[in-house]
């Protein structure tokens, strides 16, 4: 068995083989915070998952892959639906697999192992999987990496306000708003923000919506609904700012993305 329905019971640790590929179609998931003690590689070839850790968030647009090491926090949400995919690594079995949580790039030729392996049946002979495996580890390990990460504040006083937001139930205002709601002055708030995020509070709203821009963007929303979800001023101001900070367009960033 391979392919998860999404009630399916699932405990990777319960299960004894070297490589465990399972795919699923989910949507509106959230795991909860938990850890497996398997690593885990985790991508989507439609759709888009956010990863928490103790203290950031990682977005995985259609275009990235995530490594989670053994016995490591996390908390995957899935919003709209997604074409999930993920790969347990029993980590006794492997000695060159990545030691912390990183963000891949995947090119088209890790994207085709991905979904090989996801789709392999688990009683498939280990002997069979190995060369596959071979080339497999070896993109994981020469993959260059991202960094859609996104510090978490945890001051109690700001910190269900961002738990609202990364939910979608509303999005972060401009900081004279914000710290009436927060009941904190401007340079209160900006000093938890550099303290806890290292940047300011307008600067971290910033990356924020870059996030969101790419969950949205990733689920199929075209430029002129994120730019209105967003709240810019016009597409080409969000299409400005998207450039600005991944060094592309939408549509470059997405192929398939239309204005």
């Amino acid at each position: 068995m391979t392919f998860i329905l999404k009630d399916s019971y699932f405990n990777p640790d319960e299960i004894d083989i070297p490589v465990i590929g399972i795919a699923s179609d989910l949507a509106a998931h959230d795991s909860g915070l938990h850890s497996h003690q398997k690593a885990q590689l985790l991508y989507a070839p439609s759709g888009c998952m956010t990863v928490t850790s103790a203290e950031r968030q990682y977005i995985l647009p259609p275009n990235r892959a995530f490594w989670i090491p053994a016995n490591t926090l996390h908390r995957v949400i899935m919003r709209n639906v997604v074409a999930y995919r993920s790969i347990y690594f029993d980590i006794h079995q492997f000695s060159n697999l990545p030691g912390q949580l990183q963000l891949f790039n995947v090119n088209g030729l890790f994207k085709e192992l991905i979904e090989r392996v996801s789709f392999w049946e688990w009683d498939r002979p280990f002997e069979l999987q190995q060369n596959i495996l071979h080339v497999f580890l070896d993109e994981l390990n020469n993959a260059s990496t991202d960094n859609l990460v996104l510090t978490m504040p945890k001051d109690l006083r700001v910190q269900s306000f961002v738990e609202q937001w990364n939910k979608g139930q509303s999005m972060p205002p401009f900081l004279k708003d914000f710290s009436k709601l927060a009941g904190g002055s401007e340079k209160t708030i900006t000093r938890i923000f550099i303290k806890e995020t290292g940047m300011p509070y307008q600067d971290w709203r910033q990356q924020w919506r870059l996030h969101k821009a790419i969950e949205l963007l990733a689920e199929g929303r075209n430029v002129g609904e994120t730019a209105f979800d967003l709240e810019f001023s016009s597409d080409s101001a969000f299409i400005d700012f998207f450039k600005k900070h991944l060094g592309e367009t939408p549509s470059k960033y997405f192929p398939k993305t239309e204005g």
